[in-house]
Parts: C-alpha cells; sequence; structure tokens
C-alpha cells in the first residue's frame, strides 16, 4: 500500500509539472486553444472522483449527516480561505493581487500540493481502485494550474529556468503529504471518512468555484458541445479507474 501511495504521489506531482512544462514549448495561441479542453476535462475527473468516489466511500465508514455535514463545512471553509487568498490562487495573469506577489503562489502551492498528498493517501487507504481514480483527478487539475502559475511567474520577471525549478520544487510537497497522512491516519482509521469529505469538498469547489466559470466564457455552441462532451469523458475515465480496477 505504501508503494501505490508514493508511486501516485510522485506521479502527481510530476507528471502535472511534466505536462505544463509541455504545453509551455506550444505557442501561446496554442496554449490558449488547449487550456479549456484540459480545464473541462479536469472539471470531469474532479466531479467524477468526489461523486463517484470519495463521498459513496466515505458514507459506506461514517454515519451520512456527520459526513456530509463535514463536506458542506469544507466548501464554506474553502470559500473563507480563498477569500484570506491563503488556500489557493487566481490563475489569470492579469490578476492583481498575484502579479505583485509571485511568492504567494510558491507557498500556495506547496500547501495545496500538500493536501494533494493527503487526498491521494486517503483514498488509497481506502481502497486502491478509489486511489486510482483519485491521482486521476489530482494531475488533471494540476495541469492546467501549473500552467497558469508559469504564466503569473514568467509575467512577475522569473526566467523560464528560475520558475520552472521553484514550481517543481513547490510540487515535491505532494510526497511528503501522503507520507503524513499514511503513518497518521493508519493509526486513526476513523478519520479516513472525514478526510475523504473535505477532500470531495475541495474538489467540488475547485470545479464548481474555479474551473466551471471559465468554461461558461465560451458559449458558441460547439464549444459548449466539446466542453460538455470533455468533462463526460473526465467523469467516465473516473468511472472507469474507480470501477474497472
Amino acid at each position: 500500500m505504501l508503494l501505490w501511495i508514493i508511486g501516485f504521489s510522485i506521479l502527481g506531482s510530476i507528471g502535472a509539472v511534466g505536462c505544463s512544462v509541455l504545453l509551455l514549448v506550444f505557442p501561446e495561441g496554442i496554449r490558449k486553444v488547449l487550456l479549456p479542453y484540459l480545464v473541462s476535462y479536469a472539471t470531469g475527473t474532479l466531479l467524477g472522483s468526489a461523486f463517484l468516489g470519495m463521498i459513496p466511500a466515505g458514507l459506506e465508514r461514517a454515519p451520512a449527516d456527520s459526513f456530509m455535514a463535514t463536506v458542506l463545512a469544507g466548501m464554506v471553509g474553502f470559500f473563507v480561505l480563498e477569500k484570506l487568498v491563503i488556500w489557493r490562487h487566481c490563475h489569470d495573469v492579469d490578476c492583481d493581487v498575484h502579479s505583485r506577489a509571485a511568492p504567494l503562489i510558491l507557498i500556495g502551492d506547496a500547501f495545496h500540493n500538500f493536501v494533494d498528498g493527503v487526498v491521494i493517501a486517503a483514498a488509497f487507504l481506502t481502497s486502491i481502485p478509489l486511489g486510482i481514480a483519485t491521482s486521476l483527478a489530482v494531475i488533471a487539475h494540476e495541469v492546467p494550474q501549473e500552467v497558469g502559475d508559469f504564466a503569473i511567474l514568467l509575467d512577475s520577471g522569473y526566467s523560464r529556468t528560475k520558475a520552472l525549478l521553484l514550481n517543481g520544487l513547490s510540487s515535491t510537497s505532494t510526497l511528503p503529504g501522503a507520507l503524513f497522512a499514511y503513518f497518521w491516519l493508519a493509526e486513526m482509521s476513523q478519520a479516513v471518512p472525514y478526510i475523504l469529505a473535505i477532500s470531495a469538498a475541495s474538489f467540488i469547489y475547485i470545479a464548481t468555484a474555479d474551473l466551471i466559470p471559465g468554461l461558461h466564457r465560451h458559449v458558441t455552441p460547439m464549444a459548449s458541445l466539446r466542453q460538455l462532451l470533455l468533462l463526460l469523458a473526465g467523469i467516465a475515465s473516473i468511472l472507469f479507474f474507480h470501477l474497472g480496477a
């Protein structure tokens, strides 16, 4: 089990940064075309992982009222933290707050990736299929995020090499988060469903408060159809890994 957790934690952090670096090789015009596709797919993986994996698994191991209350509290908490610019940061190059404080991006990412590691470990401690599905969701939503991070760092004056090095360093916090969760949650198995509840709240919040509003900026019929198909593909991939593994 520990090897599964370590392997997918490394894959989740290095894989996301690696894919984002590959995207940065393309001209800006091509990146602008590709990113909406990635965001649509990532939205589906986040929603699928939360509703098809984490919530059902948590409800099997904890009372429904306390579990769902934790999900709700988690979403409210993420709203508050985002308002305080602690939990996440916007990925718009023109974001005034973050263009003045690029180091905050790296700090926020390190914390975010640490929590991703906790999410992955908690999912694997529930079941291997859920762990694989959750890891896929983490990778899918991290790729467009990392691309946005690179854009902000470059816009703030960082060189490509320095931006890559610092962003890669912040992504390494996924593994410590996973190891911390493994050794702590293994001794307190009753905490696992509530970690899953908070994780589900995080995935739902990111999908609905961050990603979906961006998708609504593209309103043509063909763009909307592509978004829907890719969102469904993201959900289907989670269903495949969760039920087919």
